[in-house]
Protein backbone atom coordinates (compact mmCIF):
# COMPACT_ATOMS: atom_id res chain seq x y z
CA UNK A 1 0.00 0.00 0.00
CA UNK A 2 1.43 3.24 -1.07
CA UNK A 3 1.72 5.35 1.82
CA UNK A 4 5.04 7.78 1.23
CA UNK A 5 2.91 10.72 0.42
CA UNK A 6 -0.38 10.11 1.10
CA UNK A 7 -1.01 10.07 -3.09
CA UNK A 8 -3.43 8.66 -5.17
CA UNK A 9 -3.09 4.51 -5.20
CA UNK A 10 -3.69 2.90 -8.99
CA UNK A 11 -6.70 1.15 -9.37
CA UNK A 12 -4.83 -1.79 -10.73
CA UNK A 13 -3.25 -1.74 -6.87
CA UNK A 14 -6.36 -0.56 -4.91
CA UNK A 15 -7.98 -3.04 -2.18
CA UNK A 16 -10.97 -4.10 -1.19
CA UNK A 17 -13.02 -2.85 1.63
CA UNK A 18 -13.04 -6.34 3.05
CA UNK A 19 -11.33 -8.68 5.21
CA UNK A 20 -11.63 -12.24 5.22
CA UNK A 21 -10.58 -15.36 6.80
CA UNK A 22 -9.09 -18.60 5.05
CA UNK A 23 -9.45 -22.79 5.49
CA UNK A 24 -6.66 -23.28 7.41
CA UNK A 25 -2.91 -23.26 8.26
CA UNK A 26 -1.92 -22.19 4.93
CA UNK A 27 -3.45 -20.87 1.98
CA UNK A 28 -5.03 -23.33 -0.81
CA UNK A 29 -4.32 -22.54 -5.08
CA UNK A 30 -7.43 -21.12 -4.90
CA UNK A 31 -7.38 -18.95 -1.66
CA UNK A 32 -4.39 -17.76 -3.75
CA UNK A 33 -6.03 -17.08 -6.76
CA UNK A 34 -8.72 -15.55 -4.58
CA UNK A 35 -6.36 -12.96 -2.76
CA UNK A 36 -4.44 -12.08 -6.35
CA UNK A 37 -8.04 -11.45 -8.13
CA UNK A 38 -9.75 -9.56 -5.05
CA UNK A 39 -6.43 -8.05 -2.83
CA UNK A 40 -8.92 -7.61 0.28
CA UNK A 41 -7.09 -5.49 2.80
CA UNK A 42 -7.01 -7.91 5.94
CA UNK A 43 -6.95 -11.52 6.62
CA UNK A 44 -8.68 -12.60 9.87
CA UNK A 45 -7.21 -15.76 11.97
CA UNK A 46 -9.04 -18.23 13.87
CA UNK A 47 -7.96 -21.39 15.50
CA UNK A 48 -7.72 -23.47 12.38
CA UNK A 49 -5.02 -21.12 11.21
CA UNK A 50 -2.67 -21.22 14.32
CA UNK A 51 -0.53 -23.77 14.31
CA UNK A 52 2.83 -21.95 15.86
CA UNK A 53 4.57 -18.89 15.57
CA UNK A 54 6.34 -19.57 12.43
CA UNK A 55 3.32 -21.09 10.41
CA UNK A 56 1.06 -18.33 11.38
CA UNK A 57 4.28 -15.80 10.08
CA UNK A 58 4.50 -17.97 6.94
CA UNK A 59 0.83 -17.50 6.19
CA UNK A 60 0.59 -13.52 6.64
CA UNK A 61 3.54 -13.83 4.59
CA UNK A 62 1.67 -15.47 1.95
CA UNK A 63 -0.99 -13.74 1.61
CA UNK A 64 0.72 -10.06 1.85
CA UNK A 65 2.73 -12.03 -1.39
CA UNK A 66 -0.52 -12.30 -2.81
CA UNK A 67 -1.58 -8.80 -2.95
CA UNK A 68 1.57 -7.91 -4.69
CA UNK A 69 2.99 -7.31 -1.12
CA UNK A 70 1.02 -4.67 0.40
CA UNK A 71 0.57 -3.83 3.66
CA UNK A 72 -2.61 -5.43 4.56
CA UNK A 73 -4.47 -6.17 8.33
CA UNK A 74 -3.48 -9.50 9.99
CA UNK A 75 -6.14 -9.92 12.36
CA UNK A 76 -6.59 -12.49 15.34
CA UNK A 77 -9.73 -12.55 18.14
CA UNK A 78 -7.37 -12.63 21.36
CA UNK A 79 -9.07 -11.35 24.43
CA UNK A 80 -8.31 -13.96 27.01
CA UNK A 81 -10.76 -15.99 28.34
CA UNK A 82 -13.43 -17.54 26.13
CA UNK A 83 -11.81 -16.05 23.36
CA UNK A 84 -8.41 -16.69 22.51
CA UNK A 85 -7.73 -18.66 19.23
CA UNK A 86 -4.02 -18.56 19.98
CA UNK A 87 -3.70 -21.15 23.12
CA UNK A 88 -2.19 -23.46 24.87
CA UNK A 89 0.11 -25.82 24.45
CA UNK A 90 1.64 -23.44 21.86
CA UNK A 91 0.67 -19.86 23.77
CA UNK A 92 -0.06 -18.65 27.39
CA UNK A 93 -3.41 -19.10 28.73
CA UNK A 94 -4.81 -15.22 29.19
CA UNK A 95 -7.83 -14.54 32.14
CA UNK A 96 -10.98 -13.10 30.75
CA UNK A 97 -11.61 -9.06 31.20
CA UNK A 98 -13.39 -9.87 34.01
CA UNK A 99 -10.67 -11.39 36.19
CA UNK A 100 -8.85 -7.39 35.66
CA UNK A 101 -12.00 -5.87 36.56
CA UNK A 102 -12.34 -8.01 39.68
CA UNK A 103 -8.48 -7.14 40.35
CA UNK A 104 -9.28 -3.27 39.70
CA UNK A 105 -12.26 -3.23 42.26
CA UNK A 106 -9.89 -4.82 45.11
CA UNK A 107 -6.60 -3.04 44.30
CA UNK A 108 -7.06 0.08 41.04
CA UNK A 109 -3.14 0.37 40.59
CA UNK A 110 -2.28 -3.06 40.64
CA UNK A 111 -5.48 -3.81 37.66
CA UNK A 112 -4.26 -1.22 35.55
CA UNK A 113 -0.83 -2.29 36.25
CA UNK A 114 -1.91 -6.14 35.23
CA UNK A 115 -3.99 -5.43 32.06
CA UNK A 116 -1.13 -3.34 30.56
CA UNK A 117 1.80 -5.91 31.52
CA UNK A 118 -0.46 -8.83 30.31
CA UNK A 119 -1.37 -7.20 27.10
CA UNK A 120 2.46 -6.43 26.27
CA UNK A 121 2.89 -10.29 26.80
CA UNK A 122 -0.27 -11.00 24.92
CA UNK A 123 1.41 -8.33 21.93
CA UNK A 124 4.74 -10.51 21.95
CA UNK A 125 2.93 -13.41 20.87
CA UNK A 126 0.73 -11.51 18.38
CA UNK A 127 4.19 -9.89 17.12
CA UNK A 128 6.50 -12.68 16.76
CA UNK A 129 3.26 -14.52 14.88
CA UNK A 130 3.51 -11.53 12.37
CA UNK A 131 -0.35 -10.32 13.47
CA UNK A 132 -0.64 -6.82 13.54
CA UNK A 133 -3.78 -5.99 14.91
CA UNK A 134 -6.09 -7.70 18.32
CA UNK A 135 -9.68 -7.58 17.82
CA UNK A 136 -9.38 -6.43 21.46
CA UNK A 137 -10.06 -4.81 23.98
CA UNK A 138 -14.70 -5.69 24.85
CA UNK A 139 -15.29 -2.43 25.72
CA UNK A 140 -19.64 -3.70 26.39
CA UNK A 141 -21.18 -3.20 29.77
CA UNK A 142 -23.49 -5.93 30.28
CA UNK A 143 -26.27 -5.31 32.72
CA UNK A 144 -28.61 -7.84 34.68
CA UNK A 145 -30.52 -10.20 32.98
CA UNK A 146 -28.34 -9.60 29.32
CA UNK A 147 -27.08 -12.76 27.36
CA UNK A 148 -23.87 -14.44 28.79
CA UNK A 149 -22.43 -13.94 25.16
CA UNK A 150 -20.55 -10.67 26.51
CA UNK A 151 -20.35 -11.43 30.15
CA UNK A 152 -16.90 -12.34 31.59
CA UNK A 153 -15.59 -10.74 28.08
CA UNK A 154 -16.66 -7.57 29.63
CA UNK A 155 -14.28 -5.92 31.85
CA UNK A 156 -17.31 -4.82 34.24
CA UNK A 157 -20.32 -3.16 34.56
CA UNK A 158 -19.90 0.28 35.43
CA UNK A 159 -18.27 2.57 32.48
CA UNK A 160 -15.29 4.44 34.18
CA UNK A 161 -14.09 0.62 35.15
CA UNK A 162 -13.86 -0.77 31.90
CA UNK A 163 -12.81 2.92 30.26
CA UNK A 164 -9.63 2.23 32.32
CA UNK A 165 -8.98 -1.03 31.80
CA UNK A 166 -9.87 -1.02 28.32
CA UNK A 167 -7.37 2.14 27.90
CA UNK A 168 -4.64 -0.09 29.70
CA UNK A 169 -5.02 -3.27 27.21
CA UNK A 170 -4.99 -1.05 24.46
CA UNK A 171 -2.11 0.82 25.62
CA UNK A 172 -0.31 -2.44 25.89
CA UNK A 173 -0.71 -3.52 23.01
CA UNK A 174 0.56 -0.56 21.07
CA UNK A 175 3.66 -0.71 23.21
CA UNK A 176 3.86 -4.36 21.81
CA UNK A 177 3.05 -3.45 17.96
CA UNK A 178 -0.13 -4.65 17.62
CA UNK A 179 -3.61 -2.55 16.69
CA UNK A 180 -6.32 -2.68 19.64
CA UNK A 181 -9.92 -3.32 17.82
CA UNK A 182 -12.19 -1.97 20.42
CA UNK A 183 -15.35 -3.81 20.42
CA UNK A 184 -18.67 -4.07 19.49
CA UNK A 185 -19.25 -0.76 18.77
CA UNK A 186 -21.62 1.24 20.21
CA UNK A 187 -22.37 -1.38 22.42
CA UNK A 188 -23.65 -4.95 22.91
CA UNK A 189 -23.87 -5.10 26.59
CA UNK A 190 -27.68 -4.81 27.27
CA UNK A 191 -28.57 -7.21 24.44
CA UNK A 192 -30.48 -10.32 25.89
CA UNK A 193 -30.01 -12.66 22.77
CA UNK A 194 -26.57 -13.83 21.12
CA UNK A 195 -26.35 -12.00 17.46
CA UNK A 196 -24.26 -14.88 16.55
CA UNK A 197 -27.74 -16.81 16.39
CA UNK A 198 -30.54 -14.00 16.34
CA UNK A 199 -30.78 -10.01 15.84
CA UNK A 200 -30.58 -8.56 19.07
CA UNK A 201 -33.34 -5.87 20.05
CA UNK A 202 -32.43 -3.08 22.70
CA UNK A 203 -35.17 -0.52 23.48
CA UNK A 204 -33.62 1.69 26.32
CA UNK A 205 -33.41 5.67 25.54
CA UNK A 206 -30.95 7.11 23.75
CA UNK A 207 -30.00 9.17 27.00
CA UNK A 208 -29.64 5.76 28.76
CA UNK A 209 -27.83 4.34 26.50
CA UNK A 210 -25.42 7.93 26.41
CA UNK A 211 -24.89 7.80 29.86
CA UNK A 212 -23.84 4.44 30.10
CA UNK A 213 -23.36 1.91 27.03
CA UNK A 214 -21.64 4.86 24.69
CA UNK A 215 -19.42 6.02 27.33
CA UNK A 216 -16.38 3.44 26.90
CA UNK A 217 -16.51 4.20 23.15
CA UNK A 218 -16.13 7.91 23.24
CA UNK A 219 -13.68 7.88 25.99
CA UNK A 220 -11.75 5.22 23.37
CA UNK A 221 -12.28 7.04 20.07
CA UNK A 222 -9.19 7.87 19.38
CA UNK A 223 -8.32 4.09 18.72
CA UNK A 224 -7.19 3.24 15.52
CA UNK A 225 -9.85 0.84 14.52
CA UNK A 226 -13.35 -0.35 15.64
CA UNK A 227 -15.71 -3.17 15.53
CA UNK A 228 -19.45 -2.79 14.77
CA UNK A 229 -22.39 -4.60 16.76
CA UNK A 230 -25.23 -6.71 14.85
CA UNK A 231 -27.46 -5.33 17.50
CA UNK A 232 -30.76 -2.89 16.94
CA UNK A 233 -30.92 0.34 18.92
CA UNK A 234 -34.79 1.00 18.39
CA UNK A 235 -34.15 4.51 19.90
CA UNK A 236 -32.43 5.46 16.61
CA UNK A 237 -33.40 2.52 13.81
CA UNK A 238 -36.22 0.22 14.94
CA UNK A 239 -35.63 -2.07 12.14
CA UNK A 240 -31.71 -2.22 10.87
CA UNK A 241 -28.72 -3.59 12.93
CA UNK A 242 -26.05 -1.29 13.82
CA UNK A 243 -23.64 -2.69 10.99
CA UNK A 244 -26.11 -1.92 8.38
CA UNK A 245 -27.67 1.19 9.57
CA UNK A 246 -27.00 3.95 8.17
CA UNK A 247 -28.59 6.17 11.23
CA UNK A 248 -26.70 4.40 13.84
CA UNK A 249 -23.40 4.25 12.04
CA UNK A 250 -23.48 8.52 11.03
CA UNK A 251 -25.77 9.66 13.87
CA UNK A 252 -24.28 7.42 16.74
CA UNK A 253 -20.81 5.66 16.17
CA UNK A 254 -19.05 9.13 13.92
CA UNK A 255 -21.24 12.21 15.63
CA UNK A 256 -22.06 11.33 19.29
CA UNK A 257 -19.50 8.65 19.99
CA UNK A 258 -17.12 10.52 17.35
CA UNK A 259 -14.99 7.68 16.54
CA UNK A 260 -12.62 8.68 13.51
CA UNK A 261 -10.98 5.68 12.75
CA UNK A 262 -11.24 2.63 10.02
CA UNK A 263 -14.77 1.05 11.17
CA UNK A 264 -15.02 -2.71 9.80
CA UNK A 265 -17.92 -5.05 10.31
CA UNK A 266 -18.79 -7.61 12.49
CA UNK A 267 -19.02 -11.23 10.93
CA UNK A 268 -21.21 -11.07 7.92
CA UNK A 269 -22.09 -14.93 8.62
CA UNK A 270 -23.64 -14.43 11.99
CA UNK A 271 -27.31 -15.14 11.91
CA UNK A 272 -28.46 -11.73 13.48
CA UNK A 273 -27.98 -10.26 9.48
CA UNK A 274 -30.09 -12.35 6.79
CA UNK A 275 -29.70 -12.83 2.86
CA UNK A 276 -26.58 -14.21 1.19
CA UNK A 277 -22.72 -12.96 1.91
CA UNK A 278 -23.13 -10.88 -1.49
CA UNK A 279 -26.04 -8.83 -0.04
CA UNK A 280 -25.10 -8.50 3.55
CA UNK A 281 -21.60 -7.34 2.13
CA UNK A 282 -22.78 -4.61 -0.09
CA UNK A 283 -24.86 -3.84 3.18
CA UNK A 284 -22.83 -2.82 5.47
CA UNK A 285 -20.73 -1.02 3.07
CA UNK A 286 -23.72 1.29 2.23
CA UNK A 287 -24.23 2.10 5.97
CA UNK A 288 -20.88 3.40 6.22
CA UNK A 289 -18.94 0.56 7.45
CA UNK A 290 -15.18 1.16 6.01
CA UNK A 291 -14.29 -2.63 5.25
CA UNK A 292 -17.20 -5.82 5.63
CA UNK A 293 -15.65 -9.01 7.58
CA UNK A 294 -15.74 -12.24 6.85
CA UNK A 295 -15.00 -14.54 8.51
CA UNK A 296 -16.33 -18.28 7.64
CA UNK A 297 -12.86 -19.58 5.48
CA UNK A 298 -15.60 -20.65 3.25
CA UNK A 299 -14.66 -19.48 -0.34
CA UNK A 300 -18.09 -19.05 -2.15
CA UNK A 301 -18.71 -16.58 0.71
CA UNK A 302 -15.38 -15.46 0.30
CA UNK A 303 -16.06 -14.60 -3.24
CA UNK A 304 -19.18 -13.56 -2.83
CA UNK A 305 -18.80 -10.79 -0.44
CA UNK A 306 -15.36 -9.57 -2.55
CA UNK A 307 -17.51 -9.38 -5.73
CA UNK A 308 -19.77 -7.40 -3.69
CA UNK A 309 -17.34 -4.52 -1.97
CA UNK A 310 -16.18 -1.62 -3.57
CA UNK A 311 -12.23 -0.83 -3.22
CA UNK A 312 -11.39 1.39 -0.16
CA UNK A 313 -12.75 4.51 -0.34
CA UNK A 314 -10.74 7.43 0.22
CA UNK A 315 -11.89 7.92 3.59
CA UNK A 316 -11.51 4.38 4.35
CA UNK A 317 -8.02 4.01 2.87
CA UNK A 318 -6.99 7.61 4.69
CA UNK A 319 -8.26 5.73 8.28
CA UNK A 320 -6.24 2.46 7.01
CA UNK A 321 -3.57 4.45 6.91
CA UNK A 322 -3.47 6.63 9.70
CA UNK A 323 -3.86 3.24 11.56
CA UNK A 324 -0.70 1.36 10.18
CA UNK A 325 1.12 4.96 11.10
CA UNK A 326 0.44 4.06 14.68
CA UNK A 327 2.36 0.44 14.61
CA UNK A 328 5.47 0.81 16.02
CA UNK A 329 8.69 -1.64 17.36
CA UNK A 330 7.79 -3.14 20.28
CA UNK A 331 8.75 -1.26 23.74
CA UNK A 332 10.62 -3.05 25.69
CA UNK A 333 9.20 -4.39 29.42
CA UNK A 334 9.44 -6.39 31.96
CA UNK A 335 8.82 -9.78 31.01
CA UNK A 336 9.09 -11.56 34.89
CA UNK A 337 7.37 -8.98 36.22
CA UNK A 338 4.01 -9.32 33.26
CA UNK A 339 4.49 -13.43 33.89
CA UNK A 340 4.20 -12.56 37.50
CA UNK A 341 1.05 -10.74 37.13
CA UNK A 342 -0.23 -13.17 34.63
CA UNK A 343 -0.23 -15.79 37.33
CA UNK A 344 -2.13 -13.88 40.12
CA UNK A 345 -4.58 -13.12 38.07
CA UNK A 346 -5.00 -16.42 36.82
CA UNK A 347 -5.06 -18.08 40.01
CA UNK A 348 -7.45 -15.15 41.87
Amino acid sequence: MTRSNGGDIPASMAQKALITGCSGAELTADEHAFFRQHRPCGLILFARNCISSDQIADLAAAARESVAGEEMLVLVDQEGGRVQRMGPPRWRTYPAARSFGRLYESDPVAGVAAVRAVAQLMAQDLFAAGINADCAPVLDLPVPGSHEIISDRAYGRDPDTVIVLARAMAGGLLDGGVLPVIKHMPGHGRARSDSHKELPVISASLAELSESDFKPFVALKDMPLAMTAHIVLSAVDDAAPASISAAIISQVIREQIGFGGLLMSDDLDMAALTGPPGERARSVINAGCDVALHCSGKLAGMVAAAEAVPELSAAALTRLQRAFGRLQAPVAFDQDRAESWLKKVLAA
